[in-house]
């Protein structure tokens, strides 16, 4: 599993596809929002809990179709099929390099976005929390539906369509923690709720994972 997670993140950071693309998407997001709605820092500041939330889950999305399909048309997914390892510890392992390689960058890059979009001070904290531990489920839900999809042409399109639905839990209360903190309230019992989500992801996603691979791999 060490191996395999290794050469996942070697393979995202070289090929730019996951590291750079969710960085840049991420950044192009943000950027972008005072062009829509003004720049009335008191908006802005409103809408930034939100804004960046939505903008860590897009750009996630962006690379859940890389997690199995280049190892699938190369045919590397049939040799690990074949290996000692069982298949929910390579989905396990596929799942947490999407992570590192996706998730973390983005927590690390939100707190100067969340700079830019004017957040107040007391939710930078929150912002990071809910983040490091939000994105830990979007990558295991992601990978999930990049597994059911990853014998289909073109499926980047159902791949979104699976996995929005499942984002939503995660969009809520990693949004809510952050925006209960700028209205005085204890974001806490959002960020348990976070937390219990993607713990529950780790939990189940490598094993329905590994279900729709055997199922696709036949």
């Amino acid at each position: 599993m060490w191996a395999l997670f290794k050469r996942d993140l070697v393979l995202a950071v070289r090929s730019g596809g996951g590291f750079g693309l969710a960085l840049a998407f991420f950044l192009i997001l943000v950027m972008f929002v005072p062009f829509g709605v003004g720049s009335d820092r008191a908006i802005l500041a409103r809408i930034a809990p939100g804004i960046l939330w939505i903008g860590a889950l897009l750009a996630c999305l962006l690379s859940l179709d890389r997690i199995f399909q280049l190892d699938m048309e190369d045919g590397t997914l049939d040799v690990l099929a074949t290996c000692p390892l069982p298949m929910e510890g390579i989905t396990a392992a596929k799942a947490a390099a999407h992570w590192v390689s996706t998730g973390v960058p983005l927590t690390v890059a939100a707190p100067v976005l969340g700079y830019l979009l004017g957040l107040p001070a007391p939710a930078y904290f929150w912002l990071v929390a809910s983040l490091f531990t939000g994105t830990i489920s979007l990558s295991f839900i992601g990978m999930f539906g990049a597994a059911l999809t990853v014998g289909v042409k073109r499926g980047g399109l159902l791949l979104s369509l699976l996995v929005l639905p499942l984002y939503v839990p995660s969009l809520i209360f990693g949004a809510q923690s952050v925006v209960r903190i700028t209205e005085g309230l204890d974001p806490t019992p959002a960020w348990m709720l976070l937390t219990g989500i993607s713990l529950l992801s780790v939990a189940l996603m490598p094993f329905a994972g590994a279900m729709a691979l055997r199922a696709n791999l036949r």
